[in-house]
């Protein structure tokens, strides 16, 4: 079993900032792709940030230059820096694994619960 916890969100000002953590915890042998998504209220959800365990980092176009994906594989962790803030940045972000939990085993997908984030002055 894999648990997925996302961390850090809350109500920032708009231009602020936040760092958003998600941790992979359980039966992990390795993890390929992270992601981060988002969904606003009454949107779809959508995919914001893509980091491979190697290879290129992927952002979507309403984000670029102001979101930072990375991660820490020794603690199955990825972050998402989120600068300059906006009203529209408003939603529930999730985090996404994917896993393979033995050397043998097919990856799996992974989510977590989200955390919000809100913008508001």
């Amino acid at each position: 079993q894999v648990q997925v916890v996302e961390s850090g969100g809350g109500l920032v000002q708009p231009g602020g900032s936040l760092r958003l953590s998600c941790a992979a915890s359980g039966s992990i042998f390795s993890i390929n792709d992270m992601e981060w998504y988002r969904q606003a209220p009454g949107k779809q959800r959508e995919l914001v940030a893509h980091i491979p365990s190697g290879g290129r980092i992927n952002y979507a176009d309403s984000v670029k230059g102001r979101i930072t994906i990375s991660r820490d594989n020794a603690k199955n962790t990825t972050y998402l820096q989120i600068d300059s803030l906006e009203p529209e940045d408003t939603a529930v972000y999730y985090c996404k694994v994917l896993v393979r939990v033995a050397a043998s085993s097919g990856e799996y997908q992974y989510w977590g619960q989200g955390t919000q984030v809100t913008v508001s002055s």
